[in-house]
């Protein structure tokens, strides 16, 4: 199973919504490990992996969830996976 890793920062009105909590709720029906932070700069940072498919799902399934509507922006970039990650957890 080839695996890739997910960077996504979100920008918008993403902080104090539960963007954090929707999405770590939102990852558990996905194989998916990482992890989603609040920046200093207002924005969210989504670092996750697993295979493409369910990568594009859980990005999906973020988009259509009840805290999209708050994504102004997103800055979405794809690597290899390195493996960091066990479960999925909000950083403070």
């Amino acid at each position: 199973m080839n695996r890739s890793r997910l960077h996504i920062y979100y920008s918008g009105r993403v902080q104090g919504v539960g963007f954090r909590y929707t999405v770590k709720r939102l990852a558990n029906g996905f194989e998916v490990t990482g992890t989603v932070r609040n920046l200093l700069d207002g924005r969210v940072e989504l670092l996750a992996e697993g295979t493409k498919e369910e990568l594009e799902a859980f990005h999906r399934a973020i988009q259509d969830s009840e805290v999209g509507r708050f994504i102004g922006n997103e800055e979405a970039s794809w690597n290899e996976a390195t493996g960091d990650f066990r479960g999925f957890e909000i950083v403070r």
